[in-house]
């Protein structure tokens, strides 16, 4: 089971795009279980033959995330024909690891709390999130306390505070997290969500999204429509806002069932999974026009 409190309720920060001229689309994915993977979230059938594999990380010397060759190839097609963001919980040197075989022009990382332009981070866009959060939610430092007391307990095996904006805590076990349900909600009067996914747990405040940085992103591109993979509640209000939804057969998302008008679920969760939201996204793309909304 997975613990996630106080976030799905918010409201999407994205305004429908499909009003917009043109048939220009803007491509925001998730990385970590969407686009790729680590091998204990493969999520292979018993017996199945392992895919051609391209490495997207290396940690220390060693290869630590993947995509299969096929979702290689999409990814490099539709950074050619749409504008490519990849969108993550990750820290900026934690993205900065992963080499997806092309530049993209923007890219989000820290849940929306750097926004990337070429590669560099949009300094007037960091400080303006920090304003937000010193303003709307309860200061990091009571947070990170809160978290080192989770510690104490003993489930915890790495606790992180990312670029200064928020707390995740990995467990040694995904079912040795606790009931954290009383915390979340106590979180969340003072402008914090909580969510977990797998062994990790996020403390986030709740200005702090992935889909208002998808907004400026989209403000910047022009006029587009949007497309937008994930597969954790961190990533349902960007995918709430676009025109085409895609979320894997597996996750947080697929563990509480969430939906949308506009939502596609693959047939095939892990690895597979992760090529098959390419391959609808990329048919999506060819046919020269956006779903209705």
């Amino acid at each position: 089971m997975a613990y996630s409190w106080a976030i799905s309720t918010r409201t999407s920060a994205l305004s429908p795009a499909a009003a917009l001229p043109g048939p220009r689309w803007v491509v925001a994915c998730d990385l970590d279980q969407t686009l790729i993977y680590s091998r204990r979230s493969f999520r292979l059938p018993p017996g199945a033959v392992e895919p051609e594999l391209v490495t997207v990380e290396h940690i220390d010397g060693e290869p630590a995330a993947f995509c299969t060759t096929g979702a290689a190839e999409l990814i490099a097609k539709l950074h050619a024909a749409a504008t490519l963001v990849p969108v993550t919980t990750r820290t900026r040197a934690q993205y900065e690891r992963v080499d997806l075989g092309v530049r993209p022009r923007y890219a989000i990382t820290t849940n929306g709390g750097h926004l990337l332009v070429d590669g560099r981070p949009d300094e007037a866009w960091a400080a303006r999130i920090r304003e937000q959060i010193a303003t709307g939610a309860r200061p990091l430092a009571d947070v990170r306390a809160i978290a080192q007391r989770l510690a104490a307990d003993g489930w915890v095996r790495v606790s992180r505070v990312a670029d200064d904006l928020f707390v995740y805590l990995v467990a040694y076990e995904r079912d040795g997290i606790p009931d954290l349900s009383g915390l979340a909600a106590s979180l969340a009067a003072d402008g914090w969500g909580l969510s977990a996914q797998g062994r990790k747990v996020y403390l986030v405040p709740a200005v702090l999204t992935k889909e208002a940085a998808l907004a400026e992103v989209m403000r910047r591109a022009g006029p587009a429509r949007l497309a937008a993979a994930g597969d954790s509640l961190l990533d349902a209000g960007m995918l709430a806002g676009a025109d085409l939804a895609v979320r894997p057969a597996h996750g947080e998302l697929d563990e509480h069932r969430w939906t949308h008008p506009n939502l596609r679920v693959t047939t095939a969760p892990g690895l597979h999974g992760g090529q098959e939201l390419l391959e609808i996204i990329e048919a999506e793309l060819a046919t020269g026009h956006g779903p209705d909304r």
